[in-house]
């Protein structure tokens, strides 16, 4: 039996305004983000779901706010879906990053995964982690609909590892996840599909 999984990337926050890596630290949603996730919240009110789970991290958790409420749902908490640590450039942007470090941006430009940020994790073990999330959920949950709120890289990883694209290849293939938009996975018998991706919630009905 298939679970369908509605992936969404959180609200925009200040620093994905500025285009600045916000990893594992904790900030806040903007006015635009706030607003994303009330869209995201009527969206799942026309496509109602059987439970939400996010990222620990409140940016998630604030994203998920208005569809659980319209919903009547309890959200459920995944250390496995929080955003990957990106080390030296958490808070910084990856011209900022280039200017300092030509180099290592340049090896992360061209292999993001062989050549991950100074003192940031793994991509490999957190594509393994998120994909292990999933798979727990779609379990918890067999032949329902699950909201997921998470973030823009490890998602992106972990689509590539659910669909056997080579993780290196996640910038190019994914090359964002929009805010508060929506992408439906298909899980079944330890197969994965996409069905749609970066589906707008904005007047939704």
């Amino acid at each position: 039996m298939s679970t369908t999984l509605l992936l969404a990337r959180h609200g925009q926050t200040v620093w994905h305004a500025e285009n600045r890596y916000a990893g594992i630290s904790d900030i806040a949603l903007t006015d635009v983000g706030v607003a994303q996730a009330e869209d995201l919240g009527r969206w799942v009110a026309a496509h109602p779901v059987d439970a939400i789970w996010t990222s620990p991290l409140s940016r998630a958790v604030r994203t998920a706010a208005p569809a659980a409420r319209a919903l009547h749902l309890t959200p459920h908490t995944e250390p496995g879906l929080r955003e990957c640590d990106f080390g030296v450039v958490e808070g910084r942007t990856l011209a900022e990053f280039a200017a300092e470090d030509p180099s290592a941006a340049e090896a992360f430009r061209a292999d993001p995964v062989a050549h991950p940020f100074p003192e940031s994790d793994d991509p490999a073990a957190a594509a393994t982690r998120g994909l292990t999330a999933l798979q727990r959920i779609a379990a918890a949950h067999s032949g329902g609909r699950v909201l997921v709120v998470a973030h823009n890289t490890l998602l992106r990883l972990v689509l590539c590892r659910a669909l056997s694209i080579p993780l290196g290849e996640y910038r190019r293939v994914f090359p964002r996840l929009r805010n508060a938009a929506v992408s439906e996975l298909r899980v079944g018998d330890g197969e994965f599909a996409l069905l749609s991706l970066n589906v707008p919630c904005r007047g939704a009905s």
